[in-house]
């Protein structure tokens, strides 16, 4: 899965080169979301010195800052198109790796189970899924080496916390724990969903299998096999159906739950008013960008379910090589 292409001389420009491509255009998005922070701030605190004090404001000072956000956003918009074209051309690159690895053994493998749909369908989506969570997991990294020392600086503003009183970089131990309580909640929650991911998988191969054999075979594929074949998926997935249902529900409550934490951290600051509109935007978004960053496995552990069962397929199938 991963020598094919990263150890492999005939994918180094694309396997290598290609990955600190990829790297090094994720750090330059996170370095324009910084500087969109910090805009939020001076917009937010022009529109409340223009609310307060009609007037004080003119048009040309505030179509200048909608500029400044036109240019940076544009920017952006052009790192994103550039980056998700290369994307699509390196995972296919992977796939066409491992292909040529697995095509050269077939004579190995052909007669396991689900082995065509092995080599067609799950080295394209281990490749597109592990290409996205990679760029994912370095895109919180290099947010939390970004944002963390904002979040710091603007956590100075920050002189008391409900039920806490004062507590020095208080936003940042905040997001650490909120972040880490939910993954752990998440993760015992979820704990069943990837072997149930991986027998569904095995179960629809088996349902495929036999109909591909009816192709060629009158005397397979018989509607009362099918229909036992179909009852295993079905059976599979109404329980897989099941334990999604708790999943999602805990997991989307705490994901609305956490969006209001970093307004229950500021409310003390925020009825003192002892820091502005923009101030305030500026420590949201921070405090939102580095919780999302520890939050990496709740947002995609779905993802990281997918990628479990169809590493385990794939690891058999190498397995069945040696």
């Amino acid at each position: 899965m991963f020598q094919s292409f990263f150890l492999n001389r005939k994918w180094f420009l694309w396997s290598i080169i290609g990955s600190i491509f990829l790297i090094s255009s994720t750090w330059g998005k996170v370095q324009i979301d910084v500087i969109i922070n910090k805009w939020f701030g001076s917009f937010y605190n022009l529109l409340q010195k223009a609310l307060t004090k009609p007037n004080s404001v003119t048009i040309n000072e505030y179509f200048e800052q909608i500029m400044i956000f036109v240019k940076y956003a544009g920017i952006y918009v052009i790192v994103v198109i550039v980056v998700e074209f290369f994307t699509r051309h390196y995972v296919f690159r992977w796939r066409q790796a491992m292909n040529e690895y697995y095509t050269k053994n077939w004579f190995k493998l052909r007669h396991i189970e689900g082995a065509a749909q092995r080599l067609q369908e799950d080295t394209m989506r281990f490749a597109r899924i592990v290409e996205t969570l990679g760029i994912e997991f370095i895109r919180s990294i290099l947010t939390l080496l970004a944002f963390i020392p904002l979040l710091f600086e603007l956590g100075k503003n920050i002189t008391k916390y409900p039920f806490f009183g004062e507590v020095t970089n208080g936003l940042v131990y905040l997001a650490i724990i909120s972040a880490l309580v939910g993954t752990v909640f998440l993760a015992i929650i979820g704990i069943k969903l990837p072997m149930l991911e991986f027998h569904n998988q095995r179960v629809e191969a088996a349902f495929r299998k036999e109909l591909v054999y009816g192709e060629d075979n009158e005397s397979r594929a018989e509607a009362l096999k099918l229909s036992q074949l179909f009852s295993d998926v079905r059976k599979n997935y109404f329980k897989l159906y099941f334990h999604y249902l708790y999943f999602d529900l805990a997991k989307w409550s705490y994901l609305q739950f956490s969006a209001m934490i970093p307004y229950i951290a500021l409310a003390p600051t925020v009825i003192a008013g002892t820091i502005t509109f923009g101030i305030m935007q500026q420590i949201v978004r921070a405090f939102s960008r580095v919780e999302a960053s520890f939050q990496l496995l709740v947002y995609s552990w779905s993802t990281i379910i997918e990628l479990m069962s169809i590493y385990k397929r794939l690891k058999l199938f190498e397995n069945q090589m040696k």
